[in-house]
């Protein structure tokens, strides 16, 4: 009911207030993928140009509104995963897609790292037959850039559940955490060093 309730304040909040803010609002699109714990995911693609929001939550399970202890028991089937909200005018579902397989490593069976577990699994959800498409040419894309096979799943959105609140924007308020610092930070860097994500993000 907390789910239901947050998504009908958020579609109401997005509801143009005339005919003239709606020609005038922007369509956006959203796509959910998971590379490993969401915390990492969230801030890589927060600092990706034409990205409006980015949410942390858990799908791909068979549990309804799943807790992030649930999840993180590894019996729920579900990922962490991040919800990207963006313009399509901005940038392309394909760019985003593309991005991904560079974001984390889609070589490692139920793992990033040290964050072992079918809920840190490379997934992604689509929302639709334009998104399985685009997802499956941009993997058969990434395949040449690696020697191992990639092991992402690539699966139909079912549900989304919104993780709890202290996981939002997980490194913008705790830059002085350990993971953040040791973990998220180094990969922010490098992917900029690599022109991926604009240093002025």
């Amino acid at each position: 009911m907390k789910q239901l309730f947050s998504t009908l304040i958020f579609a109401l909040a997005m509801t143009p207030a005339s005919p003239s803010d709606a020609e005038s609002s922007p369509t956006y699109i959203e796509l959910v993928l998971g590379g490993g714990c969401f915390w990492c995911v969230e801030a890589v693609y927060e600092r990706f140009e034409g990205v409006q929001e980015v949410h942390s939550g858990y799908a791909g399970g068979h549990v309804p509104d799943p807790s992030y202890q649930d999840v993180i028991s590894g019996r729920t089937g579900h990922a962490e995963v991040v919800r990207i909200r963006f313009d399509p005018e901005q940038v392309s579902l394909e760019d985003l897609l593309d991005f991904f397989w560079v974001a984390h490593d889609p070589t490692t069976l139920n793992r990033q790292g040290a964050d072992v577990g079918t809920q840190y699994r490379s997934i992604i959800l689509y929302a639709g037959e334009d998104q399985k498409a685009a997802a499956l040419a941009s993997m058969e894309r990434a395949q040449e850039g690696f020697s191992r096979p990639i092991v992402t799943e690539i699966g139909p959105l079912e549900a989304f559940y919104l993780a709890e609140d202290y996981h939002q924007d997980y490194f913008a308020n705790n830059p002085e955490a350990a993971y953040c610092q040791y973990v998220i930070a180094p990969k922010i860097q490098q992917l900029k060093a690599k022109g991926k994500i604009t240093p002025a993000n």
